[in-house]
């Protein structure tokens, strides 16, 4: 294999109006990011709250110019939506036909302003239609993630990570779990009493997801979960560690007139026509989504059965072969998970030389 990648590296002794930063949208990876398996589309969403933005953004907001969109193998579509208090904004980006071999950042043709309070909400859909056993959110590629990585300028130092997390209870909801055995070793489950003493692994095992898929999706997206709102310290930042979320109360939508062109845009009777610098965007979002009201009187950070859970969930999917999950084998495989760690060394070093060097904002 011959690679001859490399980096182009600009510089000036003017410096530059602006400096500008990343920020991580999307699904903390985490095992409580589950994915059915036999699925054509699953959708799963990443928030970063208004609490978080309204704490960290300048007062005139900061501007989108580029966005990285990435999932893993099963990854489908990726839209970063925004949401100013109970308006739908047209998405900053939509990927209809998202492929993780080609992860790239795509310069806006418009910048797009966000303003604190803004919810910002990173959507993936899945297709698990080939993979017979559930995939788990986490940095693996035989895992999941749903991120997107946004440049954007002026550079603010209180908030480099926004994502978010489903709460515990509403991942025992979307199992159809009221209750697990406290302090049980391998989990176990309490209630409802048909289910009374089953593990937590047999039931992920067990689990009809053909016919419970419907109910198991409107629990995940409508449930309640964790937000993270992380400093450039790997710290949370003040007033931000006590959060709850819930899935936004839409009352304005937007409804998208497909065109041929993208040229031009309106802005009357909430009817926007798509723009340019949304050229990915090709599909209309839902109206009002309602929060489901599920029992989360305990703060999951401190159930300490948290790790047990973890295992028993990973469990099924350790045993899954590698080969299923990745559709590999063999030699394939492992040159494939070379190749897969020279994509994210590149990676890495492109954030450092972004962090090092003053950007043009324009």
């Amino acid at each position: 294999m011959v690679d001859n990648s490399g980096l182009k590296l600009f510089y000036t002794s003017t410096l530059r109006s602006h400096d500008a930063g990343v920020l991580s949208i999307g699904m903390d990876p985490n095992w409580r990011h589950i994915i059915p398996p036999g699925q054509e589309h699953v959708v799963s969403e990443g928030h970063c709250v208004s609490d978080c933005t309204q704490r960290a953004f300048p007062r005139d907001g900061v501007h989108f110019f580029a966005v990285m969109m990435r999932t893993h193998q099963i990854g489908r579509q990726i839209k970063l939506r925004q949401i100013r208090h109970r308006e739908e904004l047209l998405p900053i980006a939509h990927d209809r036909n998202t492929d993780w071999n080609y992860q790239e950042y795509r310069r806006l043709a418009d910048p797009v302003r966000v303003l604190p309070g803004d919810r910002l909400i990173a959507e993936c859909i899945y297709d698990s239609s080939a993979r017979t056993a559930i995939t788990l959110g986490g940095l693996t590629t035989r895992e999941e993630t749903c991120l997107v990585l946004a440049l954007y300028y002026p550079r603010q130092k209180e908030l480099t990570t926004c994502h978010s997390l489903p709460s515990l209870p509403t991942v025992i909801n979307s199992l159809g779990i009221n209750e697990l055995v406290p302090g049980s070793n391998p989990v176990r489950i309490a209630s409802p009493p048909e289910l009374a003493g089953m593990t937590l692994e047999t039931r992920l095992i067990s689990y009809d997801w053909r016919n419970n898929f419907r109910s198991f999706q409107y629990v995940t997206r409508r449930g309640t979960f964790k937000p993270l709102c992380w400093s450039a310290r790997n710290q949370p930042m003040p007033g931000t560690e006590n959060l709850e979320g819930f899935a936004p109360n839409i009352t304005k939508s937007y409804k998208l007139i497909r065109s041929c062109s993208f040229v031009g845009s309106s802005n009357v009777a909430n009817v926007v026509v798509m723009q340019n610098r949304n050229r990915y965007v090709t599909e209309p979002e839902t109206g009002v989504e309602l929060p489901l009201d599920l029992d989360d009187d305990d703060d999951d950070d401190d159930i300490d059965s948290n790790n047990v859970i973890e295992g028993a969930a990973r469990s099924k999917v350790s045993r899954s072969s590698v080969t299923e999950s990745m559709g590999l084998s063999g030699a394939l495989a492992i040159s494939f998970r070379a190749h897969v760690e020279a994509k994210m060394f590149a990676f890495l070093l492109f954030i450092i030389f972004l962090n090092s060097f003053r950007i043009a904002a324009t």
